[in-house]
């Protein structure tokens, strides 16, 4: 497979994981029959404005709701209200959108449904703290945590136990009526505690988790949330718990499906697919470390597939802020994984985060390439120092090797790539240092 074959698969696939999960084609089938009573909707997440307008699309019957989605991801819709806000440091116009989505719901009855439209980003986009906490203080935790290096679950157990919608607590405002979840998920493991931090299913966690997660990555938080925790006060929801409905939950895009989605992609162009896992998590330039590792025991070994194939995998990896560049843990990933490889013949990549946005860039990812590090060089590019700068994005855009694809609309979290055209024994290079 020639470079330029390589980049157009590359791209093929990812566009084919992110088709996978557009609400269109994820949420109809979901749809439930129309209840004696009243139909509400709600929502929130970068998907969740597109999942409503899938909803209008296809319902026939009296319909009303509030719905929240990040800047930029608005769909117009007609019954449903529709409402943008700050992601992933929140602001006061989802602190508004959480208060309202209470009211919205509150005084159904029994005869009642609330679908609830859920996807990842909804726990910036609903970021109403519990009494005694400010706006101010949800947005410095929410700074702190996103440059702490913890996972997402860990960053999710500490969010819903300061607040007022999360945790199951947004689901016991909708009591007595059903409740049914659709879940774009963008967590690996896809618990759904973790899609938007949980706010309408009961949560398996505690304050001590949260308060010990605090405690690992030594994060201050103001004295009123560390009493919430303490105390006790800020527990969340648990199953059985009487305050809330009944609950049903459904998945209706998962990272698996678009990894086999772009896998079918692959099989066209003539790749042998690995799909290596949907929930890989850690440390993004320790993640790629790994994966150089397995790609170029597939170009020198073929093991434990042969090339020429493709390396698939999705999850979440986390960074952890050192630097003063632009961030984005999908290129810290490849910038790392092309330091590891060194130029490494034959062998070209592609990250990216499917709902379009890559740390707090309007950039999904990038490109690697075998001479990405020589390109780099000869403009006097050091990767070394762009990778400790967390400088991903400032270094692939000075090569062209960006990947824009506006707001997407959906989102199943990370996708990477990595095509591997060598056959085995094809490792002669030239040494180059990093």
């Amino acid at each position: 497979m020639n470079p330029n074959a390589s980049r157009t698969v590359l791209r093929a696939m990812f566009d084919a994981a992110i088709a996978a999960a557009q609400p269109a084609l994820c949420v109809p089938p979901h749809l439930p029959q129309p209840p004696k009573g009243r139909l509400v909707v709600i929502g929130a997440g970068k998907a969740s404005a597109a999942m409503a307008r899938a909803v209008e699309d296809h319902w026939r019957g009296p319909i009303t709701g509030l719905v929240v989605t990040r800047y930029g991801y608005a769909v117009p819709c007609e019954r449903i209200e529709i409402v943008e806000a700050a992601h992933p440091v929140p602001d006061a116009a989802g602190e508004a959108a959480a208060r309202r989505m209470l009211e919205v719901v509150r005084g159904l009855g029994s005869d009642d449904l609330v679908l609830c439209l859920i996807s990842g980003g909804g726990s910036s986009l609903l970021p109403l703290a519990l009494p005694g906490l400010t706006l101010e203080d949800k947005q410095a935790l929410n700074r702190a945590l996103l440059a702490s290096g913890a996972s997402i679950s860990e960053m999710n157990c500490v969010r819903r136990h300061l607040s007022a919608v999360k945790g199951g607590r947004l689901a016991a405002a909708c009591h007595p009526a059903r409740v049914l979840n659709l879940l774009l998920s963008d967590v690996p493991g896809d618990d759904p505690i973790d899609i938007a931090s949980g706010p309408t299913v009961p949560d398996h966690t505690t304050c001590a988790d949260a308060l010990e997660i605090l405690r690992r990555y030594e994060i201050d938080v103001p004295p009123r949330a560390l009493a919430l925790l303490e105390t006790g006060e800020g527990e969340t929801l648990k199953a059985n718990d009487p305050r809330l409905p009944p609950i049903e939950t459904r998945f209706i895009a998962t990272p698996q499906m678009a990894l086999e989605a772009a896998a079918a992609v692959a099989r066209d162009a003539g790749l042998t697919t690995c799909i290596l896992g949907n929930a890989i998590e850690g440390e993004a330039r320790e993640v790629a470390r790994t994966m150089a590792g397995i790609a170029r025991q597939v170009a020198r070994h073929g093991q434990p597939v042969a090339a020429p194939c493709v390396l698939l995998s999705g999850g979440e990896t986390t960074v952890t802020l050192r630097g003063r560049g632009r961030g984005g843990r999908n290129v810290e990933f490849l910038l790392a994984l092309g330091i590891a490889l060194n130029g490494e013949p034959g062998i070209h990549a592609l990250a990216g985060d499917t709902d379009g946005v890559d740390g707090q860039e309007e950039i999904a990812g990038a490109l690697l390439t075998p001479d990405t590090l020589a390109r780099a060089r000869a403009q006097g590019l050091r990767p070394r120092e762009r990778l400790d700068d967390n400088d991903g994005h400032g270094f692939f855009e000075a090569l062209g090797d960006s990947v824009v694809t506006g707001p997407t609309l959906t989102n199943v979290n990370d996708f990477r790539a990595i095509v591997i055209a060598a056959e085995p024994g094809s490792t002669d290079r030239a040494t180059r240092r990093n």
